[in-house]
């Protein structure tokens, strides 16, 4: 029974907050900032950029929902190990691999590690906390806003003394950090006796079909998807549009370590709103100020533009992950909430296995960065349109 003693709150907050900083961040939206680096020193064109980030996404997709299957049979705190221990492997080979299939190969264990990670330790922390399910999860999505803040300073520190080994250095920082947050969550993470199934009772069948049918559900899993296909393509080709307008690469991380800080912030913030005046208001003001965010470069590619989208971001993409996951258990039993969750997080999957492909295929060949975002806005309208619709349903 020691399993079910639950550690001092804030350290397993504090502990799902580097678990997030390393599975979203390191394992998937740090590449963006590695990326040109690492394109310039192996000589990868966009398309194949695009293809690394797409081999993560597949992964994504490939696991995730195994992975919430495994964390309902085993415990959420098994899965998050596992993701963990996968995300720890692709850091290892990424510092180390030169060949194109290679790198293939360890994006795609970054995208097993995320699958395994990042929704089973949100659905820990949140069926500990359901009464706070939006202000836990905001707290441990700040993980990405600190993540965000390290890898803007880091990656371009690192880039500039270390020439064309930083990013091998950058991928080799990251196996440390992995290491230290695969400690952590086997330390203080524990799992709510509702999850694990003690001895040899038989677990409570759980009425799979009626979540996957819930217009609620589906409702959420489908601007996930939308999040999921628009923020992904923004974290790995922005920072390159900015470099692409003439913005200095020191200036762009800087920017980006300042949308990192006001997501350390927002996070939490949002996740009292949506707590306060629900889960549709705080999307609809979360989609459709991202949305402004994004279209201010891509109308003006200049620095105020760029640095006016990393601030509007940075105090609104937290807010569309934390509401999203709130949202995604509302209208369902309370035993069925780990399942709804990794449902709408499969939707978010698929949107990030098609944004970047999409993406580096239009700046490739159909107009370039502008192109590509104004694209972009217009998906993301759709999410805003989604919001809307998810007031309309009653608890």
């Amino acid at each position: 029974m020691e399993m079910f003693k639950r550690p001092p709150a804030w350290i397993m907050i504090v502990t799902g907050m580097l678990v997030t900083l390393v599975v979203v961040v390191l394992a998937r939206l740090a590449y963006g900032l590695i990326l040109p680096f690492m394109r310039e020193n192996l000589g990868l064109s966009y398309q194949q950029a695009g293809n690394l980030g797409t081999a993560s996404a597949l992964g994504y997709l490939c696991l995730v929902m195994l992975a919430g299957a495994y964390a309902a049979r085993r415990g959420g705190r098994a899965a998050v190990l596992l993701g963990l221990a996968l995300t720890t492997a692709g850091f290892i080979g990424l510092s180390f691999a030169s060949h194109y299939w290679w790198l293939i190969v360890f994006m795609a264990l970054l995208g097993f590690g995320t699958a395994f990670g990042y929704t089973p330790v949100i659905s820990l922390l949140a069926s500990w906390f359901p009464e706070r399910r939006g202000a836990v999860i905001g707290m441990a999505n700040s993980g990405v806003g600190v993540g965000i803040l390290g890898t803007g300073t880091l990656v371009p520190y690192l880039s500039a003394s270390y020439g064309a080994d930083g990013w091998r250095i950058t991928w080799a920082v990251f196996v440390a950090i992995s290491a230290l947050a695969l400690a952590a969550a086997f330390l203080f993470l524990r799992n709510p006796p509702n999850l694990v199934n003690p001895g040899n009772e038989t677990p409570t069948p759980i009425d799979k079909t009626s979540v996957y049918r819930n217009r609620h559900v589906i409702t959420v899993g489908l601007l996930y998807g939308i999040i999921g296909i628009t923020y992904i393509a923004q974290a790995i080709f922005m920072y390159s549009f900015a470099l692409d307008s003439g913005v200095p690469a020191l200036t762009a991380g800087r920017l980006a370590a300042l949308m990192g800080i006001l997501s350390i912030f927002s996070s939490p913030a949002w996740g009292w709103l949506s707590d306060r005046f629900g889960r549709g208001s705080s999307l609809v003001a979360s989609v459709a100020l991202t949305l402004v965010g994004t279209l201010i470069p891509v109308v003006w590619p200049t620095l105020p533009s760029f640095a006016a989208h990393f601030i509007i971001v940075g105090c609104t993409i937290s807010g569309m992950f934390t509401s999203v996951l709130a949202a995604s258990a509302e209208h369902v039993k309370p035993a069925q909430a780990p399942l709804a969750m990794s449902y709408v997080t499969l939707f978010y999957a698929i949107g990030q296995f098609i944004g970047p492909a999409a993406a580096g295929l239009m700046i490739e060949q159909a107009g370039g960065f502008r192109a590509a975002f104004a694209a972009s806005c217009v998906v993301m309208g759709f999410g805003v349109y989604l919001s809307w619709k998810l007031r309309t349903f009653r608890q």
